[in-house]
């Protein structure tokens, strides 16, 4: 079975003979596989009317069990973003139904965010929908397949993930 990698390969060995491509032939691969998987992600998105940033901030706080809620710095760092950015993004949450906010009692200076019950069926409604459509993604693979390339994406993704602001060059 050929890919649209494979071409690639062959045209950069035959251009440049002189350059080891073989990493190439991962990491075009694991590019061209985000772009897909990304293009799909949005749509399973948009057919519950959320954004992949509003996903990944609700997903956050329904992962964070009850009360489904968090500090405003806790979500900034879980999903890599500035304090301003979780400022707007959050007031878009609120003004959706989607969150709340409330004091934070530990804190006097602070708010929490929680989960509403409309922010919680809209996750939980597109997590089901973006787990069937991986799913389906995953089906001609068998069980001991996925788990070997789930292992080997850990061992290399682990690496990274530790490193605080991605490769220094």
């Amino acid at each position: 079975m050929r890919d649209e990698v494979d071409g690639l390969i062959e045209a950069w060995r035959a251009e440049r003979p002189d350059v080891d491509v073989t990493p190439l032939e991962v990491f075009s691969r694991v590019s061209r596989l985000a772009r897909h998987l990304d293009r799909a992600r949005r749509t399973v998105f948009t057919e519950h009317s959320l954004e992949t940033w509003e996903f990944d901030v609700l997903a956050e706080l329904r992962r964070s069990g009850p009360p489904y809620e968090l500090s405003p710095g806790r979500l900034l760092r879980a999903t890599l973003v500035t304090s301003g950015t979780m400022t707007n993004r959050v007031d878009r949450l609120a003004a959706a139904g989607l969150v709340r906010r409330r004091p934070d009692p530990a804190d006097k200076r602070g708010v929490l965010v929680r989960l509403t019950e409309k922010g919680t069926e809209r996750i939980d409604a597109a997590l089901a929908s973006l787990v069937r459509y991986e799913e389906s993604l995953l089906a001609p693979m068998a069980d001991e397949d996925r788990a070997q390339l789930a292992s080997l994406l850990r061992s290399l993704l682990a690496p990274l993930d530790r490193e605080p602001s991605g490769p220094q060059g």
